[in-house]
């Protein structure tokens, strides 16, 4: 039925990409479906998180771009890691972004 096909997708949690300003101003990417939890994991409050956060800690959220699925955040997810610092700070200005 199309209704509970509705009420499922509007419970499913959507992923997205997200950057991070580290405490020694350094950018960390990455991809989530759940930027709450995560955040938490990546400052230490929870287990999880990534060695490079821990040490650079506390991280700000600073950029989210949601996308449809897994892979397509871990697509956008590489093209990001690929770019200069310039253009990541241009992406969080939200200059020559496009899409």
């Amino acid at each position: 039925m199309l209704v509970d096909k509705l009420v499922k997708k509007s419970n499913e949690k959507q992923w997205l990409v997200y950057l991070l300003k580290c405490a020694n101003n350094s950018l960390y990417c990455g991809v989530t479906n759940d930027i709450n939890k995560r955040l938490r994991q990546h400052n230490g409050e929870i287990t999880g998180g990534s060695k490079y956060t821990h040490a650079n800690a506390p991280c700000k959220l600073v950029y989210q771009e949601y996308v449809k699925d897994r892979s397509t955040a871990q697509q956008r997810e590489c093209e990001i890691k690929t770019m200069k610092r310039g253009e990541k700070l241009k992406l969080l200005e939200g200059i020559g972004f496009l899409q």
